[in-house]
């Protein structure tokens, strides 16, 4: 199935309330644990950048995973932040986490700066997916600890429509919408690697992290 772009900002006042109210608990941890499984070696104190942070789940959940870090999450989307600093005020973790607005590619972040990089879901909205592969390679350090997952394009729309049925089943409508055009707008694993190497980023490897997930995940 040919690949069906979306918008590339999802921040209208309703998106960002049913999102940040859905549950994401499964494809969340499993972000989280990914990386805490597969980079056991990190040192005790860093400094972590979440690109595409939208309302902050997975930078506070890193954030608490690791004490010693302190993780900056990144996203365009201004009704995002302001629902992910609501959560961070809740947490309590101001100290350790902060959240900035900015639309990738943005000359202005600290350049070869954190340790580890992450993003999860935000490639799909790209119109040009290089900008958060060269992003990557922009602000993560010599050695960073880089992952990144996303939704991996069906075959046809009606293995999309079975997805959104399976896992957004009782959703409001305009989550399952989302996740129908998102899953049609996304990459396959294919895609992934021709952009990986077109990045000079074949260093990192890309797998199936579930029946609707691949990830990207290696060092710098």
């Amino acid at each position: 199935m040919k690949r069906i772009p979306e918008p590339e900002l999802m921040d209208s006042e309703a998106q960002t309330i049913a999102y940040a109210e859905a549950d994401f608990e499964e494809a969340n941890s499993l972000f989280t644990q990914r990386f805490l499984d597969r980079f056991t070696d990190l040192d005790p104190a860093g400094k972590m950048a979440d690109l595409g942070c939208g309302p902050g789940d997975i930078a506070i959940r890193m954030a608490s995973a690791l004490p010693g870090w302190r993780v900056t999450g990144i996203d365009a989307g201004e009704n995002m932040l302001r629902r992910a600093q609501e959560r961070l005020h809740r947490e309590s973790l101001d100290q350790r986490v902060d959240f900035r607005l900015a639309y990738l590619p943005d000359p202005s972040l600290p350049k070869n700066s954190f340790d580890a990089v992450i993003s999860n879901s935000l490639l799909h909205h790209l119109p040009d997916p290089q900008v958060l592969w060269q992003s990557i390679g922009a602000v993560g350090c010599a050695g960073a600890a880089i992952q990144v997952m996303d939704l991996s394009r069906p075959d046809n729309e009606a293995a999309a429509q079975d997805l959104v049925d399976r896992y957004a089943d009782g959703a409001p409508e305009i989550l399952r919408e989302d996740f129908y055009n998102s899953l049609l707008a996304a990459y396959t694993m294919d895609e992934i690697r021709a952009q990986l190497d077109r990045a000079g980023l074949d260093m990192l490897s890309v797998e199936s992290a579930s029946d609707r997930h691949w990830i990207v995940s290696g060092r710098l």
